[in-house]
């Protein structure tokens, strides 16, 4: 199979790298600056699983000449948008479009533009990181990448990449209930998300400081939200996220967290705010998630003054 994958980062550096060290087709859509770094040092994974460095092909923005079978969409959502011109040479009539997104507003987005028929859902179960070099260390034993069509039906498609994902050294894993799995997913890193960006810590810290009861409370709405939206968090899915969310010495944060606390952007508004809105009619009860998503929101708005003050600031500006 032909894959464009749309993004080098840790995500899409890590399961394009697998897919590509199995032979199959693998193109990565990425800006210049990634371009350079993957051409001098190629595309290195340090990885529980195996190191892995290979060369890797990379195509830049209006350099797409031709149609894949798959493209697995791994940037950013707050960059979608303008993603999405980027890969539309890409989609063809039988292209499937595989996006490994949190949250569910990149579906909208995207079926709004190539079609709802093109789109499958998607989830990644991983704890990986872009080092400053450019490599991706895989922190974790997990490495799972699960996909379905939202409607459940097992399709043609979704057996052909089952079959390349099985060869591919990671657990790639076809599902039936792909969309319930989303939000099962959803309401843990909104959870999470919140709690760790609220109190600009990760879990441990908050358990040590006696204030496990915000994650808790945070889950709970969360699973109202879901269950509103007739998709409530199974038992099984709410025992292992309070376990998380409750872990004596656990550095786990969301990344949303070291976004924050290295004055990057944000997926706020994709993750909790979205969240948020598909709940705000449903629960009079919803408390702490306004709370977590109005202090993200400040910090987008500080980070962007900050960024116009600096552009203003700069010599050009003060030249001219």
């Amino acid at each position: 199979m032909r894959f464009l994958v749309v993004g080098a980062g840790a995500l899409g550096g890590y399961f394009g790298g697998r897919l590509l060290q199995a032979g199959q087709s693998v193109d990565f859509l990425v800006r210049p600056p990634r371009a350079a770094q993957l051409a001098t040092r190629g595309l290195v994974i340090r990885s529980p699983h195996g190191h892995l460095k290979l060369a890797a092909p990379t195509v830049l923005a209006g350099q797409i000449r031709r149609e894949y079978d798959v493209v697995i969409v791994a940037s950013k959502a707050y960059d979608l948008e303008q993603t999405l011109a980027a890969f539309a040479p890409a989609v063809g009539p039988h292209t499937a479009i595989l996006p490994l997104q949190n949250g569910l507003r990149h579906l909208d987005l995207l079926g709004r533009r190539f079609g709802h028929a093109r789109v499958l859902g998607g989830l990644a179960m991983i704890s990986a990181t872009l080092d400053g070099d450019g490599s991706i260390a895989h922190l974790g034993p997990d490495h799972e990448l699960v996909f379905g069509e939202l409607d459940g039906e097992r399709t043609p498609r979704v057996e052909a990449i089952a079959r390349a994902f099985a060869q591919a050294g990671f657990d790639g894993r076809a599902s039936d209930t792909i969309l319930q799995a989303m939000w099962e997913k959803w309401v843990f890193i909104t959870a999470l998300a919140s709690v760790t960006a609220l109190m600009r810590a990760p879990i441990g810290d908050i358990v040590q400081a006696g204030a496990q009861e915000l994650g808790l409370i945070l889950l709970e709405e969360c699973s109202r939200i879901a269950a509103h939206n007739a998709h409530p968090p199974s038992p099984d899915s709410l025992a292992r996220a309070r376990d998380a969310l409750t872990a004596t010495g656990s550095q786990l944060s969301a990344s949303m967290l070291k976004d924050v606390e290295r004055g990057a952007p944000s997926e706020a508004d994709h993750i909790v705010g979205d969240f948020l809105r598909r709940g705000r009619w449903s629960t009079a009860d919803t408390v702490l998630l306004p709370v977590a998503y109005a202090q993200l929101r400040s910090y987008e708005a500080r980070r962007l003054r900050g960024a116009l003050e600096a552009c203003d600031a700069s010599p050009q500006r003060l030249a001219a």
